[in-house]
């Protein structure tokens, strides 16, 4: 599902993205609100945070459902009162963000079982849009994977432009259970794998 606030135009601005499974816990905090020189081992300069970076146009936070409720509690804090303070920081800095956040969770049950805290999920739940799981939208399985050859084309790696139909039927019979990222990456292997014979 995905999660927007603040629906005013940023065409111009910033498109920031931060994802809350990948970034380890202990990092999510410098990442999202940045960090002062000082502020920790390993801190040797000041940085800015994603938020500031997207400071006028738009942040997209990953796996929002995978956030520590603590660090869900200081975004929470950023979107009410519009600005934040840098780990390590005494005074805060004023930023004007649009947030885009994605999950795969169930939203309302992570909200029961306190995975997620609730004012935040409301805070979020302004235009919320539900995509389906792919098993249960075959007919994109085709066209995501026309997408995927044309990137990994662009990326520099084999030039593939279209799998064999026995191939296809194989993708078009599996159950995804890692959705969309699981056919891309299912993609890229069997193009690293391909022999020069599958060259067009």
């Amino acid at each position: 599902a995905a999660l927007a606030t603040r629906r005013r135009p940023r065409r111009d601005g910033p498109r920031i993205k931060v994802n809350g499974a990948a970034t380890p816990d202990t990092l999510l905090e410098s990442e999202l609100f940045g960090h002062e020189r000082g502020a920790f081992t390993g801190a040797v300069a000041q940085k800015p945070g994603k938020f500031e970076l997207a400071n006028g146009g738009t942040l997209f936070l990953d796996e929002i459902g995978d956030m520590q409720i603590a660090t869900q509690a200081k975004v929470l804090r950023v979107l009410e009162d519009h600005e934040l303070f840098r780990v390590g920081a005494t005074k805060p800095i004023r930023v004007d963000v649009r947030i885009v956040a994605a999950t795969n969770k169930n939203m309302e049950e992570a909200v029961r079982t306190k995975e997620v805290r609730e004012y935040l999920y409301h805070r979020l739940n302004v235009f919320p849009i539900y995509l389906p799981p792919l098993r249960d939208r075959l007919e994109d399985i085709p066209r995501l994977v026309e997408h995927f050859l044309r990137d990994l084309q662009t990326d520099g790696q084999r030039t593939i432009r279209a799998i064999a139909p026995d191939a296809m039927e194989r993708l078009l019979t599996y159950s995804w259970p890692g959705n969309v990222r699981e056919l891309r990456n299912g993609i890229g292997r069997a193009t690293i794998l391909a022999g020069a014979d599958l060259h067009s």
